[in-house]
């Protein structure tokens, strides 16, 4: 397979910024620093506070100057300009002004706790918490197992843009107050370099929208906290894994670093060494890895990576914040119909690791099969990974069932909570989990996308089962899905007679015949010119949803059932088919042997 089209011209941006500083005859009681779009290089300045006894990270609050500020489509009905070319796209210009009425915000409420038994939301409030903060506070409310943390509300969100991306008045000191609560209920502490807490940082608006904002994990680590992890887990590769993670993953999403360049320093490694799983890197490969990020970050960013635990967490609520305005959540929103103005919560959740031996592992899981509908537990899982793995595809997973002699007691476990969440939520779920040294935890659950096909099935045994009424069941099934029941197939005939060329997962039926093409900004634009497309990648990733929804199908080299990849394809009827690992896909050269 072949991409013939010729390349694209690209063009990007940095930032660079200058330290915003009082003058003489002022008092102020914010945080601030002034960032300036540059074409070059990226820079951020440092903050300065008269805030005694609290931490205030540089940016906690970025006020604008009157007569530099862009100015939003209504509160944030719209989405802000200048976002239509990039996943984020940043202000002109940010100076410093004063904070906004302190009394505004003063009867508002923007956190809610969850886990260690202690849910302060429930299902009810999917817009304020979001579907993912509303689903962990239910789950919380039930009893089951779910880490500490807390959900940063819509409004949030909404009034962050409203007042020209600056966290609205007494967030950051209820963020301050929601990460001591943690330290209580973990008996840990938020940049302690003894018994550090560590924390995600993850999006979750009110309507399922998978993969298209961001989320960081392992945040709180730096050097210090780094010797205190490796120090309580006698695990010297795992503290480093950890480490390389999330660098890797805030210097993409929060300072705006190439994915591709981090790739490329964990494949050199793995060449080096002579191996093909990222598991085989020892603890010094990987200590390697992290040293050569952080040097990438310093490289694109002008500045060292950021080692304070308080500045990393304000960056990473923004960044998430961001998200929702990014090129793919709004063409998402844009294909599904879902309204700009909603915002997105942000869940802070104490971390489990996955990635601490053979005993740990992570998972998603749907309760019944999203592609036939069949009542029977469906899902993929790895050892020794954290969630990203499973989701981006950046390692095919095993099937689910394979827990139930790896870790038996974690399935069992498992399989009953999977069991009582759809009976409580009367549909079929889709679950996220990690075990921790053989203890689980529940991360997510939703109502899962499927195929039209299962949709139908589903409806019609929920209905003899007496869940669902006959009513019920038929404002389940969406116009869209009923013309996904009527499209193409292939003739059996014909495929037994076509030569193989690899084999790969059944991620989403049906059938598609189109030109391969390996970059989405490419897909969508030979589609939009009436040809017919086929995505190839090694694994899609959110940002490539545009090309995915312009393409008659997806091919995948990498990832499983549960992938990214996967899961999109299934929710806007494309067939895709994912983990043809007999295939050597090269972007360069635009070909797939």
């Amino acid at each position: 397979m072949t991409d013939r089209t010729g390349p694209r011209a690209v063009s990007s941006g940095r930032w660079r910024s200058s330290t915003a500083t009082p003058s003489a005859n002022s008092t102020p009681s914010w945080c601030a620093t002034s960032l300036t779009w540059c074409g070059r290089t990226r820079r951020w300045g440092q903050s300065w506070s008269t805030r005694s006894g609290r931490p205030c990270p540089p940016g906690a609050s970025t006020p604008r100057d009157a007569t530099e500020r862009r100015a939003y489509a209504g509160r944030i009905g719209g989405h802000a300009p200048g976002l239509d070319h990039a996943p984020r796209s940043p202000p002109v210009t940010e100076t410093a002004s004063p904070p906004a009425d302190p009394s505004r915000n003063a009867t508002k409420r923007y956190i809610y706790a969850f886990g260690a038994g202690r849910g302060e939301g429930d299902s009810s409030m999917r817009d304020l918490l979001g579907g993912k903060g509303a689903g962990l506070a239910e789950m919380t409310n039930a009893g089951l197992p779910v880490p500490p943390g807390f959900t940063i509300t819509t409004e949030a969100c909404n009034d962050y843009f409203a007042a020209g991306e600056r966290l609205p008045e007494g967030l950051w000191e209820d963020i301050l107050g929601a990460i001591k609560a943690v330290e209580e209920e973990t008996g840990k502490g938020f940049g302690d370099a003894a018994d550090p807490l560590l924390v995600s940082v993850r999006s979750g608006a009110r309507f399922s929208m998978p993969g298209m904002m961001d989320t960081v994990l392992n945040l709180g680590l730096n050097e210090e906290t780094l010797q205190g992890l490796v120090a309580l887990t006698g695990n010297e590769r795992f503290g480093w894994d950890a480490y390389r993670r999330f660098i890797q993953m805030f210097g993409r999403i929060v300072l705006g670093v190439s994915a591709e360049r981090f790739d490329h320093v964990f494949d050199e490694a793995k060449q080096a060494r002579g191996v093909e799983q990222d598991t085989d890197l020892d603890a010094a490969a990987l200590r390697e890895v992290a040293q050569r990020f952080k040097a990438i970050i310093s490289e694109e960013t002008g500045r060292d990576f950021p080692t304070d635990p308080y500045e990393q967490l304000d960056l990473a609520v923004k960044a998430v914040f961001a998200s929702w305005f990014g090129r793919r959540a709004r063409d998402y929103r844009d294909y599904n119909k879902i309204a700009h103005d909603l915002g997105t919560a942000v869940n802070v959740m104490t971390m489990v690791f996955g990635n601490m031996g053979d005993d740990s592992g992570t998972g998603v899981a749907f309760t019944r099969d999203p592609n036939t509908g069949e009542k029977v537990l469906y899902g993929e899982y790895l050892t020794n990974a954290q969630g990203e793995d499973v989701v981006a595809g950046i390692r095919t997973p095993n099937p689910i069932s394979r827990m139930r002699d790896e870790l038996p007691q974690a399935f069992a476990e498992f399989q009953r909570i999977a069991e009582r969440l759809e009976t409580h939520y009367r549909d079929v779920q889709d679950l996220e989990f990690t075990i921790e040294r053989g203890r689980l935890f529940m991360l997510q659950t939703r109502s899962a996308k499927r195929t039209a096909a299962a949709a139908v099935r589903i409806a019609v045994d929920m209905v003899e089962a007496g869940i669902l009424s006959e009513r019920e069941a038929l404002a389940r099934i969406e116009p869209d899905q009923v013309d996904q029941l009527l499209r193409d197939q292939f003739d059996q005939t014909a495929l037994a007679a076509a030569r193989r060329i690899a084999r790969g997962l059944n991620a989403s039926p049906g059938a598609a015949v189109g030109k391969a093409v390996f970059n989405a900004d490419r897909a969508a634009a030979q589609a939009a010119s009436g040809e017919r497309v086929v995505l190839v990648r090694i694994e899609t990733s959110p940002d490539d949803f545009h090309g995915m929804a312009a393409a008659q199908g997806i091919l995948t080299a990498r990832g499983g059932a549960t992938s990214h990849a996967a899961v999109v394809a299934r929710q806007i009827g494309k067939p895709c088919v994912a983990g043809v690992s007999a295939l050597v896909i090269d972007y360069a050269t635009r070909t797939a042997t």
